[in-house]
């Protein structure tokens, strides 16, 4: 588990009293239209705070842009303002599809969320599946592109990622320019946007229950973050800096469940304000090679019952929630970041559970390429579940 670098002893173990390190939240962005606004105890989980009708993009031509900014539930059961940017094709048709697709969000910056990017004139931040999304805007399709971490950017907060999902599927059917209010409604997302993705299916019986999804497709997940940092606490590995990220990601959304900053030694601080505002290849490039015991305090494996709830929660692998609705998931085989084992459980246990599931193991053994073969099968099964037709099983295979 995230023990080691994330929890470690307690504070006063550690040789004396230690004085609480507060955690390091990303700068707050300067737009005023992503604030929340003063009234947002008193609206509802997905209740429409404001629009904006954002310029077009080069990248999405004959597509009109919408920012949304609606009131969603942090996971202290507060409220939050959150994003989600809805890309309309001039082709789409009333109550025509609609995509929520959980992009990939490494960071731990406001510049590095998604409706953002759109607009970065970094390379290094483009959205790279511009290509992909094109061809589902030809067909009329409707995309909403979450911002799934939230306003503190809480990277590896995957189950506030499925929360502001599902509320952004909320808010889209309010928008009357948007024509989506009986749209037909999927899901998709690949490795930490397929935690948002899996998380928003599995949650959706219990925490939207009235929305209508006709499927989700989910690719590269990671099932289970607790065997993810077992992996990388002692020994070196490239991308450190993600599950790094990770833990300082949880400590924004779980300050006092999960301090990890209370545990950093002097190196550790300073890659801590090092990747504070970070994206994904400033992450990489800063933990590449590292692991907990170059930037912990103390490496003792203590039974901090709080802090392994907090990674327990958020591995889909230990939440007893069950979607209603199909699935369709891929994966590599041999993927060197994500724990197979743990997405064959998760596989099994919704199988066993009844859960309608298309399960597909590409041919690429690693985690990158394993999205690109497995996504034109993940279109087809998405646009079948869109046309209303019968969701495939092979559980019994």
């Amino acid at each position: 588990m995230i023990v080691g670098l994330f929890v470690g002893a307690s504070a006063t173990s550690l040789g004396g009293s230690v004085a609480q390190a507060a955690p390091i939240y990303p700068i707050p962005d300067p737009d005023p239209f992503y604030a929340a606004p003063p009234n947002l105890a008193s609206k509802k989980p997905g209740e429409v705070l404001a629009t904006r009708p954002m310029p077009p993009l080069l990248i999405f031509p004959e597509t009109d842009v919408t920012l949304i900014k609606f009131r969603s539930t942090n996971s202290a059961g507060q409220p939050i303002a959150a994003t989600t940017t809805v890309l309309t094709p001039h082709s789409h048709r009333p109550d025509g599809p609609v995509l929520s697709y959980q992009h990939i969000i490494n960071g731990l910056g406001t510049q590095c969320t998604v409706s953002r990017a759109l607009y970065s004139s970094d390379p290094l931040l483009q959205i790279r599946e511009a290509v992909l999304l094109n061809a589902l805007l030809v067909y009329g399709w409707s995309i909403a592109l979450p911002d799934h971490l939230g306003p503190t950017a809480a990277y590896g907060a995957a189950r506030l990622g499925g929360r502001i999902t599902l509320d952004g599927i909320r808010a889209v059917r309010q928008v009357p320019e948007l024509e989506a209010a009986h749209s037909s409604i999927a899901m998709a997302g690949y490795s930490g946007g397929g935690m948002a993705t899996a998380f928003a299916a599995a949650m959706a019986p219990r925490y939207a229950p009235e929305l209508e999804i006709v499927g989700a497709a989910i690719g590269g997940v990671p099932m289970n973050m607790v065997k993810m940092v077992e992996s990388v606490n002692v020994n070196p590995h490239p991308a450190f800096g993600l599950l790094m990220a990770a833990g300082i990601g949880l400590e924004r959304e779980y300050p006092y469940r999960f301090p990890i900053s209370d545990y950093l030694n002097q190196r550790g601080m300073e890659a801590r304000a090092a990747i504070a505002n970070a994206c994904t290849n400033e992450l990489l490039y800063i933990g590449a090679g590292h692991s907990a015991r170059d930037y912990a305090r103390n490496m003792t494996l203590a039974d901090d019952r709080n802090a392994r709830a907090v990674v327990e929660e958020n591995s889909l692998e230990l939440y007893d929630g069950i979607p209603k609705i199909p699935i369709f998931e891929w994966h590599s085989p041999s993927d060197p970041l994500v724990p197979v084992d743990s997405i064959i459980n998760v596989d099994r246990r919704y199988c066993a559970a009844g859960v309608t599931l298309q399960a597909e193991v590409t041919g690429s053994p690693e985690h990158l390429t394993a999205a690109a073969l497995g996504v034109p099968f993940a279109l087809y099964w998405l646009d079948a579940r869109l046309r209303g037709e019968p969701a495939p099983s092979n559980c019994g295979n």
